[in-house]
């Protein structure tokens, strides 16, 4: 199960906050796999076959801060571990269009990864990060730069970010998650290289 993480509706469409929808989104077009909505689940679906393997792509419907009492049903309905998941998210601590991937840990402030932590019972589960970048004072309100309808330059360089995400779940599918990490890690656009040194870690 590969979860996008965003906000529904028109009124948060093309923002920051948004990009696990946009990488989901490239996904079902590349496999060529239709959304369907889901009420019980309070979500959209999509299921393809990726490396020979049913894939179900997810855009919970729940708001982001909600997300697990989506993804986390949605899990254990269709028989799914932790092991299963891969969620797909924005980081506003990762300069913009740069990759991270990891087999685990915290949810770094994100309230949408800390809403799947909860609802799982568990950090252990992969997660794609996307950078997004602060823009300014660190110390200007986030939750307004995030939700901020994105100008065609930082739109640019995030609609490349799902392009390489989408490739990340693809190797992470077919080869696992230490070549992902290795191919992926510290991956940017061409506005954010990678630092040197940092692929790989």
């Amino acid at each position: 199960m590969i979860a996008g993480l965003g906000n529904p509706g028109e009124a948060y469409a093309n923002t920051a906050h948004n990009v696990g929808f946009d990488v989901v989104d490239e996904l079902a077009r590349r496999l060529d796999a239709d959304w369907k909505g889901s009420f019980w689940f309070k979500a959209r679906t999509a299921r393809a076959t990726l490396g020979g393997q049913q894939l179900m792509l997810v855009k919970p419907q729940t708001y982001m801060n909600l997300s697990g009492t989506s993804v986390a049903p949605l899990l254990r309905y269709f028989g799914g571990t932790p092991a299963d998941l891969t969620v797909v998210s924005d980081d506003a601590d990762l300069p913009l269009g740069r990759l991270r991937i990891r087999g685990g840990g915290g949810s770094g402030g994100h309230r949408g990864l800390a809403s799947v932590i909860g609802a799982l019972g568990t950090e252990a589960f992969a997660r794609i990060r996307v950078g997004v970048g602060r823009e300014g004072d660190r110390r200007r309100d986030l939750a307004g730069q995030v939700l901020a309808k994105l100008d065609e330059a930082r739109r640019t360089v995030l609609d490349k970010a799902a392009g390489a995400a989408a490739d990340a779940v693809t190797c992470l599918i077919e080869k696992g998650l230490n070549e992902t990490m290795n191919r992926f890690n510290g991956w940017g656009a061409a506005e954010a290289a990678p630092a040197d040194g940092e692929a790989g870690e």
